[in-house]
């Protein structure tokens, strides 16, 4: 595993392999940064890095756009596996299969390194001084409420007792010069830690990293236990703990190579209006509302410090790419701790984490001994438990004969397996997100809605022997013959396959 331990090590490595777009023209900060983002996500081009803001010219600050986002080159996942220290030629399966055998070894915990040693201490506001408009946060939708500091960055809290500190990513908005307007969902980590510093009447210390290394924000959207910590996980994936500094203003251990660190406290009853915001499942957003009130004590940031910006929107972008992949590892860990025999799991982005699809070995029917419909209400009593239930409202079983990464085979297998009538198993009340647009005002207001699994399985229809084989150029051919067409594809007048 290859540890990228700051954002610039990581933008040096996108530079690389040719998936960084430098863009020294200048740049407006208001609605012409999220439209070039937006515009490398539908293209899959390199991920932006605006070096010349509107009105920020000679501060040295900048923004890198689409920085977990798919790539056009012959390695679409390469920002997703390069963050988490694989090659950028990992492909989706062993990306997932990394974290999952991460869940299984110890936790590493942070490296405290000393003030002078770490870069985000590089520059500090407090008092009249602070001043969140200093930064070229941009304004990134046509139709946003405000400016967003906080798309891709990590909010870090820990509970009154000091017991279990959470790294999550929650939307916030600037409100004023040393104010944020913040997204915080009851149900998620951050809303039950939130809740316990309430209950005894006190604002929630917090501090907000931007700029962070790649792991995090892929760590930060994975919804591993309540109580887990997971600086700790991602410590265990690369085999040494982040390096870490104390916050100037609240008791926080934050991340000593971020570009910029804000800290304060999340008010017990202030709101101010935030909002709308275009989100994940990617269409645009018209309503505001109150939400928390983040009050500002310190901004700590290095030389030329840079952002890392998010415009979410329709897939696939970083909402799709950093809650698919972590929520189908830590879905899959938790499918074989149960002892079911899983193969993989996937979301597939195009979907905008609609969609997961769950794959079993060919052989679950024999080593289980059965059925697929007693074997989907096992599946669902796994993923509808906790956090990894939040994202998961339509749900796909499948045999590994199906490569779940692949769109066009996923489709191809629930359109043939499926049964119209019998293959539908549906499981009301179950923890949901709040943002789908089928939900009604109740539900998106309890976070409770249905959920569906489909089943695609075929192993328990079939005699041994008898199964539906695909009749694919690898099943159809004799060996003999597929070598010969390999070989002489050339010789017959086509272009080399990509990559290949």
């Amino acid at each position: 595993m290859k540890h990228l331990r700051s954002l610039r090590e990581y933008i040096d490595e996108l530079d690389r392999i040719g998936d960084l777009q430098r863009i020294d023209a200048e740049v407006d900060w208001n609605l012409e940064a999220g439209a070039i983002i937006r515009r490398c996500y539908d293209l899959r081009a390199p991920a932006p890095l605006f070096t010349n803001l509107t009105g920020y010219q000679g501060t040295g600050f900048g923004l890198l756009g689409a920085p977990g986002a798919l790539s056009a080159s012959g390695h679409p996942l390469a920002r997703i596996a390069l963050a988490l220290g694989l090659p950028a030629e990992a492909p989706g399966q062993e990306i997932v299969e990394a974290l999952v055998a991460a869940r299984d070894a110890e936790g590493v915990p942070p490296v405290v390194v000393d003030r002078a040693a770490a870069p985000c201490k590089q520059n500090v506001m407090t008092g009249d001084a602070i001043d969140l408009f200093a930064f070229p946060t941009p304004l990134i939708h046509g139709n946003d409420g405000g400016r967003y500091i906080q798309t891709y960055g990590m909010n870090i809290a820990k509970t009154p007792d000091g017991s279990w500190t959470n790294w999550s990513v929650n939307r916030m908005m600037i409100a004023g010069k040393d104010t944020l307007a913040c997204l915080i969902p009851p149900p998620q980590h951050l809303g039950i830690i939130r809740a316990k510093w309430t209950e005894i009447g006190k604002p929630m210390p917090i501090a907000l990293a931007i700029g962070v290394e790649p792991g995090l924000p892929f760590v930060g959207g994975m919804p591993i236990p309540e109580g887990a910590d997971e600086s700790h996980y991602l410590g265990a994936l690369f085999g040494e703990g982040i390096e870490v500094v104390p916050a100037e203003t609240v008791d926080l251990l934050v991340p000593a190579t971020a570009e910029i660190v804000i800290e304060g406290h999340i008010s017990i009853d202030e709101t101010v209006m935030e909002g709308p915001m275009n989100e994940f499942p990617g269409y645009n957003a018209t309503e505001s509302s109150p939400k928390a009130l983040f009050r500002v004590s310190a901004i700590t940031y290095r030389d030329g410090a840079l952002q890392a910006v998010v415009a979410a929107g329709p897939p696939v972008e970083e909402d799709h790419t950093v809650i698919g992949t972590t929520s189908a590892a830590e879905i899959l860990y938790q499918l074989r701790k149960a002892g079911l025999p899983a193969a993989s799991a996937w979301y597939p982005f195009e979907a905008a984490v609609h969609w997961l699809v769950v794959s079993m070995r060919q052989d679950w029917h024999a080593t289980l001994g059965i059925s697929s419909a007693d074997l989907i209400g096992r599946i669902a009593d796994v993923i509808f438990t906790g956090k990894p239930s939040v994202n998961a409202p339509k749900i796909l079983v499948v045999e590994d004969d199906v490569d779940i990464t692949d769109l066009s085979e996923v489709v191809w297998a629930f359109a043939t397996r499926s049964h119209p009538e019998r293959g539908e198993f549906h499981f009301p009340h179950k923890l949901s997100m709040q943002l789908a647009v089928y939900l009604d005002r109740e539900e998106a207001h309890s976070f409770m809605a249905g959920k569906v699994v489909y089943n695609c399985l075929l192993a328990d229809l079939f005699p041994e022997g008898r199964r539906p084989v695909k009749g694919s150029f690898e099943n159809g051919w004799p060996a003999d013959i597929r070598a010969r067409v390999l070989t002489n594809w050339p010789k017959y007048g086509f272009p080399a396959p990509q990559g290949g």
